[in-house]
């Protein structure tokens, strides 16, 4: 007997950890015991609270990007590039090949190639006329 399917626009914290348990588990059977490990680079205002920077994690020998944001304070001064820099040189310590990161902004997607990123592949139009580029660099 087939269970029937349901959907919802939310998803509960326990649901999203055991999907997320399994895929791991999958993952770890067809390639091996992960070696991954977060990586966070915060920028602080002057107060003390984060208000920018940059989420990843490192595995199977690649950096992930998964979030980066400069506050309008700190743009146009290179910090994109610093945060890269500085974690990949965290990225290749921890014997990474490459890095990875996406975007729909084309400003980040600039900054990203100054970077040294290339994009290789992409989604045109992806929305209001923006693609969705999917960016690599190796080290």
């Amino acid at each position: 007997m087939t269970t029937p399917l349901t959907l919802t626009d939310t998803v509960p914290d326990d649901a999203r950890e055991k999907i997320l348990a399994g895929i791991r588990a999958y993952n770890d059977t067809l390639l091996g015991p992960t070696d991954r490990r977060e990586l966070f680079i915060p920028i602080t205002a002057e107060n003390g609270s984060v208000d920018g920077g940059l989420i990843g994690y490192t595995g199977r020998g690649w950096l992930y990007v998964e979030l980066l944001f400069v506050p309008e304070r700190l743009r146009g001064q290179g910090m994109v590039g610093k945060l890269l820099a500085l974690a990949e040189e965290e990225a290749r310590a921890r014997g990474c090949i490459g890095a990875n990161i996406d975007t729909i902004n084309p400003v980040a997607r600039r900054a990203y190639e100054r970077a040294g990123y290339s994009v290789f592949g992409r989604i045109e139009n992806f929305a209001q006329g923006h693609d969705i580029c999917w960016l690599l660099k190796r080290f």
